[in-house]
């Protein structure tokens, strides 16, 4: 785990926490999603580096992002200010999103296929990912002509490698065993 991560799991922790008890984790993972962005561009990184105090610091993001925030996310930058964590607010928006993903049942699969896969094959490799997985899929399909056939798909920590590169490699390695 990164120390950005390290740093900013507390803070995605107790706003998920809040956002679930006021029932409003989307909008609070559109809110952290924004301020991410803000905190991420150079430019906003660059004036509030420039700033002496943590208080200037969350006042110019939080008019950075003017209607983007409600009152507890203006209250998340400022205790973020406070402590110098505002670097760490991407990471906060990436952790609230793994959060509200698992909260949902959801999952992200990257899909890698040496050729654009058709709308009934993207169906059939749906229903049996979210049947292995329990949870709903959401494909992210990508061509790789390296691949050369099959697919990889990579869930989380799980990768499955089903490609004709993938089993040459294994098949090579087993040769020289």
């Amino acid at each position: 785990m990164s120390e950005l991560a390290t740093i900013a799991r507390p803070y995605a922790k107790a706003a998920f926490e809040l956002a679930v008890e006021k029932g409003t984790v989307e909008s609070w993972n559109d809110m952290l999603f924004f301020a991410g962005q803000v905190a991420s561009n150079e430019q906003a990184a660059a004036a509030l580096a420039g700033l002496p105090t943590a208080t200037e610091q969350a006042d110019l993001f939080i008019k950075i992002c003017a209607e983007q925030l409600n009152e507890q996310g203006q209250n998340l930058i400022k205790v973020m200010a406070e402590n110098g964590r505002l670097v760490a607010l991407p990471a906060v928006a990436e952790l609230f999103a793994e959060f509200k993903a698992d909260y949902d049942k959801e999952i992200d699969v990257d899909v890698i296929s040496a050729t654009p896969l058709a709308a009934e094959q993207q169906a059939t490799l749906v229903a049996a990912l979210e049947k292995r997985f329990a949870r709903k899929v959401k494909l992210n399909c990508s061509e790789d002509t390296t691949v050369v056939g099959g697919l990889i798909i990579k869930a989380g920590d799980t990768v499955i490698d089903g490609s004709v590169r993938g089993k040459l490699a294994r098949l090579a390695t087993s040769l020289q065993s």
